[in-house]
């Protein structure tokens, strides 16, 4: 088999040692190898980059390890070239297993270039996942928070959730500040309600009126407390993203002469040059807020080239259409693994979508929730999404709303035929003619 990379390294990578096993190819085609053991210290990781620059190695190959690999990645990666590789994708020596065999077997893969590298953003990218995910850490714990809260609103007998829609909003919070403090009169905490929930003053009372225990009222104080500090946080990392964003986040390319681009509306960000900025253009799409742009940039980032096409993105992301066919059957399979960042941010974003029944995509996701139900219909939205967001950032172009007729329109030849064959098989006849060519 012919060898591809001369001087090479295979890493296996643990928690507290690194195990290196070097492939030297000489002119004459003679092999050796070399192997050693390092520490994941940094010194002794600088050890290991000093020794494979000795060695002139130019490659070297790791398995996309837990969060092991990205120490060892920092260090190495201005200095050689590093391929992070899905462990899935190497099969393992047979016999007894050892590290030095993994080693060895990686370098082996690697020489022959076997191996296909994963994706690993820049360093700026990087930064700013660590913090999007970070604050989808905490939005998810703020969650946990409010159903333990809502736990204790239950233990007590207090029935809120029943009338509000959000017991941490404003009027809510200020009624559970109330019990918290010690107030008794539901008249008193039901007149606390703001705006519209004013209508509802008499189902106030009726829901704060409960059996609320000293050991209630301070667990609930705890975790308003509590949320406090996860609010103060959000807006922290809320602040820190949105200032990464803005100094790192390149222009996307001019918008090309191609069908469906379209200028921004008046009230949309810009960048100070007149260009659309990526997180404009992401926030043009129906469904897709702040927030989920704001993730979308970090996982997926903004150079689409790193991607052949869209399905190529969409595999990385876990949501290509898998396909499993034996005997000339097809059968029904589940969406592979892949980014759960960036899926959940889209499908976050289909559902936000399909709440706006006028446009394109929610008709798409009605047309084929019919045939296949909610969950697979939505999986195919966020599907269709990211393919959105994949040619308009690398065409530069913004999304221009199509109306949910156009979706009917693009298949109306489709429609009509069956239609007509369904009447058929009811037993009628039917002569189709346009109106405007009966009219005239």
């Amino acid at each position: 088999m012919q060898v591809v990379y001369a001087r090479c390294a295979g890493l296996d990578v643990h928690k507290k040692t690194v195990v290196v096993c070097v492939r030297l190819v000489g002119a004459d085609g003679t092999m050796t190898t070399h192997t050693r053991s390092f520490g994941t210290t940094t010194a002794e990781l600088l050890n290991l980059v000093a020794w494979l620059l000795t060695l002139e190695i130019t490659h070297v190959a790791m398995e996309s390890t837990g969060e092991f690999w990205k120490p060892v990645y920092n260090l190495l990666e201005g200095s050689l070239t590093v391929l992070v590789v899905n462990a899935a994708h190497i099969k393992y020596v047979p016999g007894r297993k050892t590290d030095v065999k993994d080693a060895a077997w990686i370098a082996e893969l690697l020489a022959h270039g076997l191996l296909r590298p994963s994706f690993v953003p820049p360093a700026p990218q990087r930064a700013l996942r660590d913090l999007t995910r970070q604050r989808t850490h905490l939005i998810q714990e703020r969650a946990s928070v409010v159903n333990r809260m809502q736990k204790v609103l239950e233990w007590a007998n207090i029935k809120l959730a029943s009338v509000v829609t959000d017991i941490t909003g404003v009027s809510a919070r200020a009624m559970l500040q109330g019990l918290v403090d010690g107030q008794s009169d539901v008249t008193a905490l039901a007149q606390l309600a703001k705006g519209r929930l004013r209508s509802k003053l008499a189902e106030l009372e009726q829901a704060l009126r409960g059996t609320l225990e000293p050991h209630h009222a301070f667990m609930i104080g705890q975790h308003l407390a509590l949320l406090d500090v996860f609010d103060e946080q959000i807006a922290a990392f809320d602040t820190r993203i949105q200032t990464a964003i803005d100094g790192t986040q390149p222009d996307p390319p001019p918008p090309t002469d191609a069908v469906g681009a379209d200028r921004p509306p008046a009230d949309a960000p810009s960048a100070p040059n007149g260009a659309w900025t990526a997180q404009a253009i992401l926030d043009a799409i129906p469904g897709i807020g702040l927030r989920v742009a704001e993730t979308i940039l970090a996982e997926l980032g903004t150079d689409m080239s790193r991607f052949p096409d869209a399905a190529h993105a969409s595999s990385w992301a876990g949501l290509a259409p898998s396909q499993h066919e034996s005997a000339g059957k097809r059968k029904a399979t589940r969406i592979r693994d892949g980014n759960k960042y960036l899926r959940s941010a889209l499908i976050q974003a289909a559902w936000a979508a399909i709440k706006q029944p006028d446009t394109f995509l929610a008709a798409f996701y009605r047309r084929l929730a019919a045939r296949r139900g909610k969950k697979k219909a939505i999986v195919a939205l966020a599907h269709k999404i990211l393919v959105l967001i994949y040619t308009l950032l690398r065409t530069g172009q913004v999304y221009q709303e199509r109306g949910a007729a156009a979706l009917d329109a693009r298949q109306k030849e489709r429609i009509v035929h069956r239609l007509e064959r369904r009447i058929a098989q009811l037993g009628y006849k039917v002569h189709l003619e346009p109106i405007t060519a009966a009219a005239t």
